[in-house]
């Protein structure tokens, strides 16, 4: 592989030398017509070629060394059977950048520190910023979670994922999943069927997640049998919910009397997480009727209670969407 040289950024040229020991697992490490590499050569302003199993790699010490890490940490995550992309690649190289992981890139590839991740029955998880990576850590350390962000952030992905994990461990007996049904203009009584049939609609997000870490026969098995319960926040009320991992999302379409109600359904041997975005609500009041933004004034330090915040640059969809959420920052819509 050979292109024409990327300028590299200012300060000290470097040049090192990578060598790889499976030269059957480069195609899934480079990517379809190198386009992995591209995207290293671009984001880092560094010139990259490849023969054999070597890969050689050109431009300032920094951005060097941080390429060196990425390709590194990809190739041990290809050998843990995980899947990589390019949304994966952008995710490593600012994980590599980012102080607060404490090296954590560097510490895996050096065997120090277990790797940060929640096993599915289909997929595994891993996170690609270090919002998330703080978010899969606190998922196992606190009984209640507030992730709050804009859409595309993974939040309630990686809270499914998690619950997921813990059903399949027996860690818990329920996985819970619940949203308010915020109306749109319409009526909920003005929709054909059954009120299941009804409220679907606005659980569909919920059931695309378990279906991305389940296999559809076990989600519908699991639903059957009501280890899996997926149902509108109207339908909590009255009940204590123990040996469960509940997750609320959209949390922001609630009014502070229905937070209320929803987080005292807590109980023993339960986890919690509140999914949502405080700038954002379909609540005729707006942000300031959110019940969110009331939870999180009164909840933030206590015990057991952790705020995990996510902002535009933690969009894992297509970079597109991240500026379209940088865009819209400050504007109330």
């Amino acid at each position: 592989m050979s292109r024409k040289p990327v300028p590299a950024q200012s300060g000290e040229r470097s040049r090192v030398e990578l060598s790889f020991d499976k030269p059957q697992l480069l195609a899934q490490l480079f990517g379809q017509y190198d386009q992995h590499l591209v995207a290293l050569e671009h984001r880092l302003g560094i010139y990259i070629t490849a023969r054999g199993n070597k890969v050689g790699l050109e431009g300032s010490a920094e951005q060097v060394a941080m390429g060196r890490d990425v390709l590194n940490d990809l190739y041990k995550r290809i050998q843990r059977g995980e899947d990589v992309d390019t949304g994966l690649v952008d995710a490593s190289i600012a994980m590599a950048s980012e102080p607060v992981l404490d090296g954590i890139i560097s510490a895996e590839a050096r065997g120090d520190a277990p790797p940060i991740m929640i096993r599915t029955r289909k997929k595994t998880i891993v996170p690609r910023t270090p919002a998330q990576a703080h978010y899969m850590r606190e998922l196992t350390r606190n009984e209640m979670i507030f992730a709050l962000g804009p859409a595309g952030t993974g939040k309630t992905y990686i809270a499914v994922a998690q619950a997921v994990s813990q059903l399949i461990t027996g860690s818990v007996q329920r996985l819970i999943l619940s949203r308010p049904a915020v109306e749109a203009g319409e009526k909920l009584g003005f929709l054909p069927g059954d009120m299941k049939e009804k409220v679907d609609p606005y659980l569909r997000p919920l059931y695309d997640a378990l279906n991305d870490c389940l296999p559809a026969e076990q989600v519908e098995r699991r639903i059957m049998s009501g280890e899996i319960e997926i149902a509108p926040i109207a339908f909590m009320r009255g009940r204590t919910l123990s040996d469960a991992f509940i997750i609320l999302d959209e949390a922001q379409n609630t009014t502070p009397a229905q937070m209320k109600m929803f987080l005292t359904r807590f109980g023993e041997n339960s986890r919690m997480v509140i999914c949502g975005d405080p700038h954002q609500t379909d609540l005729p009041g707006g942000v300031a009727a959110s019940g969110v933004a009331d939870a999180t004034s009164r909840l933030e330090g206590i015990e057991g209670i952790s705020m995990c915040r996510f902002g535009a640059g933690d969009v894992v969809r297509h970079p597109i969407v991240g500026r379209i959420v940088e865009a819209y920052e400050g504007t109330g819509i």
